[in-house]
């Protein structure tokens, strides 16, 4: 079935209707030749075609190259994506993001390896001249954050995180009719949390690597394990040495739509408690349960996340509960209500879904179909801004305060702490030991990009 393009997308739905500013700068999101976008994807797995995909949907781009570590994962993805754009074509295959970015004919480079390999190829491709969507968290530590943010700017690029929140339908219109209107009155608390059961249980012996995975490439600049087929495909978030865990995973997400919605900057100090206290014979090496403050002056953003136990709130198991003086508002990727203090009207507005728009939707293997529209937005607003040559709505400084508050929280677990990061001097203030953590040792032979 033909998918449809961007202009009939402009015309569909109410959450679209805030796209129409585009359409009149619709050939201006052609590259500057006035063809189609050239495109290339590092990480062809589950999140890596998400995006891909939905770019697809609102764009004629011609993706033109594909690269991933695991044979059989790249090929599944090029012949995917040979069917789903207009041309036909079966992009280039690539086992070396290097070699890729080394034709520097891309426009627009999507990034969605595992967090350990996001700081490299982000930075290699704004050096060879595209612009670049890059996978939340952006880094695995703060000084390839930093790092990041310098070569954006550096070499003028647009840089969009895949904190799609800020461009998720349902909960801009929680901003505008609530938020901006004052109903909430004072708000000085808020709380963030996850209670999903994603954290990877068992301990299987070890095994080979699959003949079609290059193991030593997909660890990359991250401490070698030995394989137990559970990190790769999807289940590395369950441990340290690749990811920052449910707090980069699941906590970036909300505490970023925060910072969005109450207009946020940096949090003046972290604080965080937990560990693994439940499961304790896993393999896994993140926290099953952890507790973080970030201190925003005048208003507190806690976050809890459990991967055993029941959730509070069954209706919003993963989401944020806004406290004001006048109401209290709970939202998540699914819905949003509105309680207000002492009687009056109660809102709720749910998400918004495209399928009839977008009836690929429906059939495509592991898409969050209530997720597809805010990647479909986050998309657009990216391809606004590089017509524009100006930030969107996630740039890259956006995704560093959020990734680096949710980085400052697991070493502040690690160490027992409370930290003050100062973004001015990279440094967290009087404490060195907490400093020196901020960045990361590199597995030989790769280099750490604040040491190149």
């Amino acid at each position: 079935m033909r998918l449809m393009n961007r202009r009939q997308f402009l015309q569909k739905g109410a959450s679209a209707l805030a796209l129409t500013s585009l359409a009149s700068s619709f050939p201006a999101f052609a590259a500057s030749d006035g063809k189609p976008l050239r495109v290339g994807l590092i990480g062809t797995g589950w999140y890596g075609k998400c995006d891909l995909l939905r770019l697809l949907q609102v764009t004629p781009a011609e993706v033109v190259s594909l690269c991933d570590v695991d044979r059989r994962m790249l090929n599944n993805a090029a012949d995917i994506v040979a069917g789903r754009q207009e041309s036909g074509n079966r992009p280039r295959t690539y086992h070396d993001y290097r070699e890729m970015l080394a034709e520097k004919d891309l426009d627009l480079v999507l990034v969605a390896t595992p967090d350990h390999w996001h700081a490299l190829p982000m930075i290699e491709a704004v050096k060879a001249g595209a612009d670049v969507y890059v996978q939340k968290p952006i880094s695995i530590d703060v000084e390839e954050g930093r790092a990041m943010l310098a070569a954006a700017r550096k070499h003028e690029r647009v840089v969009q995180v895949g904190t799609q929140r800020r461009s998720t339908p349902h909960l801009i219109d929680a901003k505008d009719k609530v938020i901006k209107e004052g109903l909430l009155g004072d708000i000085a608390f808020v709380e963030i949390y996850c209670y999903y059961h994603m954290r990877t249980r068992g301990n299987p012996p070890a095994q080979e690597p699959p003949e079609h995975l290059d193991w030593e490439m997909w660890t990359g600049p991250a401490p070698m394990r030995t394989f137990h087929g559970v990190a790769h495909p999807r289940g590395w978030r369950s441990f340290t040495e690749y990811s920052n865990g449910i707090v980069g995973d699941m906590c970036i997400h909300m505490l970023d739509m925060v910072r969005w919605l109450l207009d946020l900057g940096w949090p003046t100090r972290v604080a965080s408690t937990g560990g693994i206290l439940v499961d304790t014979a896993s393999i896994a090496t993140i926290p099953d349960t952890q507790n973080a403050t970030f201190d925003f002056h005048d208003l507190q953003v806690v976050w809890q996340h459990r991967t055993w136990g029941s959730t509070p709130d069954p209706a919003y198991p993963w989401g944020a509960t806004i406290y004001g003086s006048k109401g209290t508002l709970k939202a998540s990727v699914n819905q949003w209500d509105f309680i207000p203090q002492g009687g009056g009207q109660p809102m709720h507005q749910d998400v918004v879904f495209e399928l009839e728009e977008y009836p690929v939707d429906k059939t495509e293997p592991d898409l969050e179909k209530h997720v597809a529209p805010a990647i479909r937005r986050h998309m657009l607003d990216l391809l606004e801004a590089r017509a524009n040559r100006s930030r969107p709505i996630a740039d890259i400084e956006e995704g560093f305060i959020s990734t680096t508050s949710c980085i400052l929280a697991n070493l502040a677990l690690q160490l027992g702490r409370t930290l003050q990061y100062d973004p001015a001097t990279g440094t967290v203030l009087n404490d060195p030991e907490a400093t020196r953590l901020l960045k990361r040792p590199y597995r030989a032979p790769w280099t750490h990009p604040s040491e190149a």
